[in-house]
């Protein structure tokens, strides 16, 4: 497989990045690049950190997280999810089914390792029926908590360190 990193979102690749898109089944899982990007504008609260996910110098995906929401925001504001969260993670349909998403995954964990140590955990939570990526993060590491977001979609957790993970 091709090298796959994630690259900052420039003048230079946003318009390529928000070209990509998933099947129409996948769609109510994920919003878009762009939307996605605008409601990072309109959340600065919620620490939004997004890059786009290439394999070499080709664009295939988009990930974005909240990257260590403050104690007091998340008491403040019951719809932050975190502080450390996978909001979302798109991989373009021309592109799916080839690791991509689960370096995507790797790579944001390898962040958070990186530069906030501390980290015990990444939450993310997705929605069910056909075309879900449940089974996807499942086989991520991820783990279903048995709880449902606001908007009823299920919470599942990553440790970031395994070895010292104590649970939420």
């Amino acid at each position: 497989m091709t090298t796959v990193h994630l690259r900052e979102i420039t003048a230079d690749n946003r318009a390529e990045l928000e070209a990509l898109a998933v099947t129409a089944a996948q769609s109510r899982y994920v919003a878009g690049v762009a939307d996605s990007i605008a409601e990072a504008a309109e959340t600065p609260r919620a620490a939004p950190w997004y890059r786009g996910v290439y394999a070499g110098d080709t664009p295939v995906g988009f990930v974005m997280i909240s990257d260590g929401i403050s104690a007091e925001e998340l008491a403040a504001d019951p719809d932050l999810r975190g502080p450390y969260f996978l909001w979302r993670l798109l991989i373009d349909q021309r592109h799916q089914g080839r690791g991509y998403g689960a370096a995507a995954v790797r790579l944001v964990v390898d962040h958070l390792r990186t530069h906030r140590p501390d980290a015990e955990v990444l939450f993310t939570s997705c929605g069910r029926g056909p075309g879900e990526p449940y089974g996807f993060y499942l086989r991520q590491g991820f783990t279903d908590t048995g709880t449902t977001d606001p908007d009823g979609e299920t919470v599942l957790t990553l440790p970031l360190h395994p070895d010292r993970y104590r649970g939420r």
